[in-house]
């Protein structure tokens, strides 16, 4: 029996399918429908039901599904304990926000491929969400507060945001110093987003409305700092524009409750030492930046 059939096994039942698996792994469909019915036959059994639509794992696969995944996990932990200081090998692949992605996260990322010149670094900015399993992704690098999750979080640092506005756009418009006031004033925002408020101890969630949507931050913060309406940003994206005068905090007594940076994997027992490697790499990182670089022109 071959280990790589049995990887790409693995990869095949995670991702649901061939051409699935076939993207995670980067070879074609051809190759792994070779290697699965080769274990197939090492096996004396059938693992996937293959139909015009697609494949599904039979009873038996199922069954193999959940040794072959111990196995290879159990393979990944004892190559990293013999080696705990050796070279950084193979792929990772990280799902990394857009906004604060490419500003504050590619050149940690681009260190870490420097510091371990055989390791692949594969990265997706992206504010879709990503689903780790079902697209082979080793870890996420998320904002915001974490909900109920069967993933692994660990919080890189914290972080608040605060509503903002231009100079022009208050001048305008007036300044809203209460909750009440916003239903008179134009927001800029990504599309279905929350405001977390608090007025002290008591939470005010506030969904705002606004003719202004985007599924990206650079592009919220742009439209505020032309003078759409009001927003809700990150401090870090929003810190060195109040500092310069092109954006001026309002309704100041409302804070939002704590944020964090968090890096994400799936459930197991063991993480890859590349995910513990850059889950060091970025704390150590953000711990001598508070807060966080911003960008220092406008979009």
């Amino acid at each position: 029996m071959d280990l790589d059939d049995v990887k790409t096994f693995v990869e095949v039942a995670d991702a649901g399918g061939v051409a699935p698996g076939a993207r995670r792994l980067g070879v074609s469909k051809s190759v792994v429908s070779r290697r699965i019915s080769r274990l197939e036959d090492a096996l004396g059994t059938q693992l996937l039901s293959r139909t015009a639509r697609g494949s599904t794992l039979t009873e038996a696969g199922a069954t193999f599904r959940d040794h072959a995944t111990r196995v290879v996990t159990e393979l990944a932990v004892a190559q990293d304990a013999l080696s705990p200081e050796g070279e950084l090998r193979g792929q990772l692949r990280i799902a990394a926000p857009l906004s604060f992605g490419i500003v504050a996260l590619a050149p940690v990322l681009a260190e870490l491929a420097r510091q371990h010149p055989l390791l692949h670094v594969d990265t997706v900015y992206s504010d879709r969400f990503v689903d780790l399993v079902a697209e082979g992704v080793d870890c996420a690098i998320r904002l915001g507060q974490m909900q109920d999750s069967s993933l692994i979080a660990r919080r890189i640092f914290s972080f608040r945001a605060q509503i903002v506005a231009s100079p022009n756009y208050l001048a305008a418009r007036g300044t809203p110093q209460h909750i009440d006031d916003l239903a008179d004033h134009e927001v800029a925002m990504r599309k279905g987003e929350t405001w977390p408020l608090m007025d002290g101890d008591t939470p005010v969630p506030v969904r705002p409305r606004g003719r202004f949507t985007a599924d990206c931050g650079d592009a919220v913060l742009a439209a505020v700092l032309a003078g759409v309406g009001l927003a809700a940003l990150p401090d870090f994206l929003t810190h060195a524009h109040i500092e310069a005068g092109r954006l001026v905090p309002v309704m100041t007594r409302y804070t939002t409750r704590e944020l964090g940076m968090y890096v994400l994997r799936p459930q197991s027992a063991y993480p890859s030492r590349k995910v513990r490697v850059l889950i060091d790499l970025l704390a150590g990182h953000f711990s001598e930046q508070c807060p966080p670089p911003a960008p220092s022109q406008s979009p």
